[in-house]
């Protein structure tokens, strides 16, 4: 492990970085002026929906915080690996529950004991029933924008919809990581776009399944696209390296 590895995961390090991911992020929302859609009645739209899981693009997951209103209870996933450590600090300065446990993937549909999957399974159904709302991150693992079964088997167990999200901004930078992850800078327009809810029967057999599974990933592409028009920028997730738009 190399020295700056070293020093990024001592404890004091990793609180101060934390917290000034937080407060940036507040930064961020304070500064952007953010269209929501759907634009009348969301408070109602979203009450009747609560609690519902929000599937996300992975590359996402620093911007959707946004999408929380300061009476919702929302919880979400993070690995144990102590590079999630982080994540975790800024996350639960925004009043998002954090759970470190693996996420639930594809073969949990094949082996309900799986381990890892199944844990993160668990904890995200208790929070569910506990009336929570959960964020999700949708993709196959290391597959940017290819929708994994792990979203649609938690839907399926819960009988919670899945709402696919988007939040972007006019400004922002694009990380060349596998995710292509997004944070958005300030001083400019933003979007946050909540798309159909999407129920999963528990019945559900296998044809069915996978036609849900591409339905999720066909609508969350779409509230993607629907959020960069609304701040008239085309999404540049297929460009290489870092992105500013002008």
């Amino acid at each position: 492990m190399s020295l700056v590895k070293r020093i990024s995961r001592l404890p004091a390090v990793q609180g101060a970085l934390g917290h000034l991911a937080a407060d940036y992020l507040r930064l961020v929302r304070a500064t952007n002026r953010f269209t929501v859609v759907p634009a009348e009645d969301t408070d109602a739209w979203i009450d009747r929906l609560t609690p519902f899981i929000a599937g996300m693009w992975h590359g996402q997951h620093i911007m959707v915080p946004y999408l929380r209103r300061p009476q919702d209870r929302v919880a979400t996933i993070i690995s144990r690996n102590p590079d999630g450590n982080i994540n975790t600090i800024a996350l639960e300065r925004l009043g998002i529950r954090v759970m470190r446990a693996s996420g639930a993937r594809g073969r949990v549909v094949r082996d309900a004991r799986a381990k890892g999957g199944a844990e993160g399974l668990r904890a995200m159904l208790r929070a569910l029933k506990n009336g929570e709302s959960v964020a999700f991150s949708a993709d196959v693992p290391k597959v940017s924008r290819r929708c994994d079964a792990g979203i649609i088997t938690l839907a399926r167990f819960s009988g919670r919809p899945i709402v696919p999200v988007a939040v972007v901004t006019s400004r922002h930078l694009r990380f060349n990581s596998w995710d292509r992850a997004c944070i958005g800078l300030p001083f400019g327009r933003g979007a946050m776009v909540f798309g159909e809810p999407i129920p999963v029967p528990r019945e559900a057999d296998a044809e069915t399944f996978e036609g849900l599974r591409r339905r999720v990933e066909a609508e969350m592409n779409r509230v993607h696209d629907h959020a960069y028009g609304l701040v008239g920028r085309p999404d540049r997730v297929g460009l290489p390296s870092w992105g500013l738009p002008a």
